[in-house]
């Protein structure tokens, strides 16, 4: 199997190469005479000669180019050559010629996309895994086991295909199709509205709170609690209850409504270790007896709660340590409204950006604290190393490790060929969207440059195709060939965009841009270019 070297070569190969088939075929078609097309850089290693083109494979296999006859201002042809010149031919063959390599570019990757939408693919399926008790569906009465099969009479087969109809749909009645024990029925809900930002877009839709993950039974334990009395402690996970094993918060519930009496616990509890300037949590499992608490139900049955309102992580220096908040305390309100669940906060903090607000909390000893905050931006890095800033209060729920959890249901979707092809056409401009407003951002200063990566970042991708397989590195393949599209149309000198431009202005003015101006122009953009990989290549250093 091909590792790091291999698929890099392979990457820029393909798609340098794809580039330039473009620019050969369409100057082939316009007459214009193509002297040598070569895959590769450098000395020849073999070819052989068609008719008047010169085919070759070179040394370096960093991609390839075309040399037509011609395109070059002081390159001296017979009058034969001269006639079937690229700078002589007609502005409109010159601007095909030009755009070709781009536009195979952008559309070389739907192909891409075909064959990896095409077919069989298992992926999550809409098996509700976990209800949020403070959102919408947990009021429509949808509970863990349930399977989404339609939302507002649009069939849902995966998870991602439920989240992408709630787009737009919110802030109204929406009948969701659901299948409980084998029988479909319809319940209506109002999702809330959900701002998704990035640097380069934003997507409004509903949040119902759902997940497919089944998660572990986490307690939240008030001050002077039956639970806390007990020696229960918030965070304490549930392994089993009368020595049945309790894996998620469904069964919690299934087996505490068949039994009575004193309930003994076992629990996994997160204790605090440190060693020297280190500091962590290292688990432990304790048994502890509850009195089961009459006519309640799951948690309150433990006299306990859930977990979905109380700290689990507070970033150092952030809105919410300046505040005053610590780990281990419940959220109670924001601006007066009730906070039941983290979903409910995320939901409304993205829609308040910047402006401040009334939070309101109990404390790990009982006592309730309001303070006004507000968001502040907080910079991270992906595991890439590229940096991004996003406003946040800097508070996280405790989430359990993959490891506890338990993995989601999956379902094989096949799609044929028209499906896989309109799966394909849908996505590559959506992408081709995004890489415009980037651009645009960087321009503007929206986006930061510390963002740009150079062959650095891209050899550790294509590495990193290595052990994510076959559909990341083609993945990874489209989104590079569609950048190389979007770039080249850029009107920097040397570019393609800019000789579109070129014939643009020669289609218009009747006459060329004059040679002097060329030639100052392609110094301009070669200073440009050469500036650009500079910033991308400290960028890839530093990361």
């Amino acid at each position: 199997m091909l590792q790091g070297p291999g698929l890099f070569i392979v990457l820029l190969g393909v798609l340098i190469t794809v580039h330039e088939l473009g620019h050969f075929l369409v100057a082939k078609a316009c007459g214009v005479k193509v002297i040598r097309f070569s895959i590769g850089f450098g000395p020849k290693l073999f070819g052989f000669t068609k008719g008047e083109t010169e085919y070759q494979v070179a040394l370096l296999p960093l991609g390839g180019y075309v040399k037509m006859a011609g395109d070059s201002p002081h390159e001296e042809l017979s009058p034969e050559d001269a006639q079937r010149g690229f700078l002589n031919a007609a502005p409109w063959k010159r601007a095909l010629i030009v755009v070709a390599g781009p536009v195979f570019n952008l559309v070389f990757p739907v192909l891409i996309y075909f064959f990896v939408f095409f077919g069989p693919h298992e992926t999550i399926s809409t098996r509700v895994g976990y209800v949020d008790p403070a959102m919408p569906a947990a009021a429509a009465g949808i509970r863990a086991g349930d399977r989404i099969v339609a939302v507002d009479g649009e069939k849902v087969r995966t998870f991602e295909e439920m989240r992408e109809a709630f787009v737009g749909r919110f802030e109204r009645s929406i009948p969701i199709t659901i299948e409980r024990d084998g029988k479909q029925q319809i319940v209506n809900l109002t999702p809330e509205r959900l701002v998704e930002s990035s640097p380069v877009d934003s997507v409004e839709r509903g949040l119902i709170g759902v997940a497919p993950t089944n998660r572990p039974a986490m307690l939240g334990v008030p001050a002077g609690s039956p639970a806390a009395e007990a020696g229960l402690k918030t965070f304490d996970r549930i392994l089993s209850i009368n020595g049945v094993a309790i894996p998620d918060e469904a069964a919690l519930h299934e087996q505490l409504a068949k039994m009575e009496g004193p309930l003994e616990l076992t629990i996994q509890r997160l204790e605090p270790v440190t060693a020297g300037v280190v500091s962590g949590h290292s688990p432990t499992v304790k048994t502890v007896t509850v009195q089961k608490q009459p006519d309640a139900e799951g948690f309150a049955a433990l006299g306990a709660e859930p977990s979905d309102t109380y700290v689990g992580i507070v970033f150092p220096g952030s809105a919410a340590e300046k505040a005053g908040l610590r780990v281990g305390d419940r959220l109670v309100s924001l601006n007066d409204q009730r906070l039941n669940s983290f979903n409910v906060l995320s939901g409304k903090l993205s829609t308040l950006k910047d402006q401040t607000f009334k939070l309101s909390w109990l404390s790990a000893d009982g006592r309730e604290r309001t303070e006004v905050v507000a968001q502040a931006s907080r910079t991270s890095k992906d595991e890439m190393g590229q940096e991004s800033s996003r406003l946040e209060l800097g508070l996280r729920p405790w989430m359990p490790s993959s490891a506890e959890l338990l993995p989601p249901d999956k379902v094989t979707v096949t799609l044929g060929v028209g499906e896989a092809l309109r799966e394909a056409a849908t996505v590559v401009p959506k992408i081709v969207g995004q890489m415009v407003k980037v651009i645009g951002g960087l321009v503007t200063g929206q986006v930061s440059h510390k963002t740009l990566g150079g062959p650095v970042m891209m050899y550790q991708l294509a590495s990193k195709s290595v052990d994510q397989g076959l559909d990341y590195f083609l993945n990874l393949m489209a989104i590079i060939s569609i950048n190389l599209g979007v770039m080249n149309l850029l009107p920097i000198p040397i570019l393609d965009g800019f000789h579109l431009l070129a014939a643009f202005w020669e289609g218009i003015r009747r006459r060329p841009i004059p040679v002097r101006v060329r030639e100052v122009a392609n110094v301009v953009g070669l200073v440009l270019l050469m500036a650009l990989m500079g910033m991308a290549l400290i960028n890839d250093i530093t990361r």
